[in-house]
């Protein structure tokens, strides 16, 4: 008699829904907050005519993020997965256009943000500390590793390093803005600013646009939040109010003590204003305040990013076992190692800031894209129920898409050289595409 038993298939390991509602949130404030509220200001001032310029184009930048918040909260709560909008892009417009788009991400856009953020990072950590550094690229690496170390242990364990993180950050923020308003006051009057040049702000619009960006890293752990349907939208719409709060406020403290001209004149405008406010030793502490910020966005980074590639893997288009979960901790620990390995290469090699500006119109297409395939959701899938969606719809959405298009088409015509590049590096992973779909092993 035939006495073998009979070993049930193990089923394969999915992600657990470990984060509530103020997890998401955090994610959403720390993915969007890094180091360019401290620094960005000061570029747009010097593209502005006045105050009430500067702050408009902020205004604009905030409504336009927040618009696209929105369609990405029903994106996320009518696929609530891993990937996001890769994931969106290969439901509506098909596999390739989802390689494309996670091709840019790979090997641009999350990769070239944690390299270079990584390294601002560590100089703002040793002048925190009062010190300078003949090389950052070994610290940054070794930034990156040890987020990549943190976050292999479990989505809580990342998690809970990005609360305390953003929460520092928010506090530095806060620092910044009573500080500076409590010296300044309100900005001086100025003169009515010249009529608007639709071209020019434009321009002005797109730095703007970029320190808003982030607010997408929430739906790719959509997979890991708990009651997603639900928590997912409340924390994209709280998180970017939040963060256009401390935008527009960290503008005003800055325009109050420093001026438009002050501003626009200032290399590095937070500590200028701590340096006004405090002193020269003081200073030092808006230094830590960005360091915290940054590190708080590679955390963020790491954890979103992992998941677009570990989605890639599982479909066939990059490397097998990067679909693969670790069997304990639930995390995507090959696509963690495969990021934090590249963005590392181009930490050392120095290339990352030229690769981002070669991306910077791609990731906003790329914005545009995934909110596009709301309409398709909205046709296909018109009697899904679907428990948050889109107010005034499709008004909304086609305001975010005409006006992305608007800026990616001015920064175009105002910097052909790194838009050519990033088309393409964007247009490459179409015969990438094809060429590894051929290949009879992937990993």
């Amino acid at each position: 008699m035939n006495d073998a038993r009979v070993v049930p298939a193990l089923a394969p390991v999915g992600y657990a829904r470990r984060l509530g509602a103020w997890d998401a949130s955090m994610v959403v404030v720390g993915g969007v907050i890094g180091s360019g509220i401290f620094l960005t200001p000061a570029a747009i001032a010097r593209q502005t005519g006045s105050a009430a310029e500067q702050l408009l184009a902020w205004a604009i930048g905030g409504v336009l993020a927040l618009i696209g918040a929105l369609c990405y909260a029903e994106l996320g709560a009518r696929r609530p997965a891993a990937g996001g909008g890769y994931v969106n892009l290969r439901e509506a417009f098909g596999l390739v256009v989802a390689f494309v788009y996670g091709w840019n991400m790979l090997v641009v856009n999350y990769s070239g943000s944690l390299a270079a953020v990584a390294t601002v990072f560590v100089q703002y950590a040793a002048a925190a500390c009062g010190r300078e550094l003949a090389d950052a690229r070994p610290y940054a690496i070794g930034a990156i590793v040890f987020l990549a170390g943190i976050n292999w242990f479990g989505i809580r364990a990342g998690a809970i390093t990005q609360n305390l993180l953003t929460v520092l950050k928010l506090a530095a923020v806060a620092a910044l803005v009573v500080l500076g308003l409590a010296a300044g006051g309100a900005p001086a009057p100025s003169t009515p600013p010249a009529p608007l040049n639709p071209l020019a702000f434009g321009g002005v619009l797109l730095p703007v646009l970029f320190s808003y960006g982030g607010w997408a890293y929430v739906n790719n752990i959509a997979g890991e939040i708990r009651e997603p349907q639900r928590n997912l939208p409340r924390a994209l719409l709280l998180g970017m109010l939040l963060v256009a709060a401390c935008y527009l406020l960290v503008n005003l403290a800055m325009l109050a003590v420093l001026g438009h001209e002050g501003l626009a004149a200032s290399q590095a405008p937070a500590a200028d204003l701590m340096r006004h406010v405090l002193g020269e030793p003081d200073a030092r502490l808006i230094a830590a305040g960005i360091a915290v910020s940054t590190l708080g966005f590679c955390n963020i980074s790491l954890i979103a990013a992992a998941r677009v590639f570990q989605a890639m893997g599982a479909d066939g288009v990059f490397f097998r076992v990067a679909g693969r979960l670790h069997p304990r901790w639930r995390t995507p620990n090959v696509a963690l190692a495969l990021l934090a390995g590249w963005a590392g290469v181009l930490a050392w090699s120095g290339s990352f800031d030229q690769l981002l500006n070669y991306s910077t119109t791609g990731d906003w297409l790329g914005y545009a894209a995934v909110v596009a395939t709301l309409f398709w959701y909205r046709h296909v899938h018109a009697i899904e129920a679907v428990a948050f969606r889109t107010p005034l719809f499709p008004l909304l959405p086609l305001l975010f898409l005409a006006a992305v298009l608007w800026v990616v088409a001015v920064t175009i015509w105002n910097r052909p050289g790194d838009a050519g590049m990033g088309a393409l590096i964007t247009l490459a992973g179409l015969p990438v595409y094809f060429i590894w779909r051929r290949l009879p092993v992937r990993g």
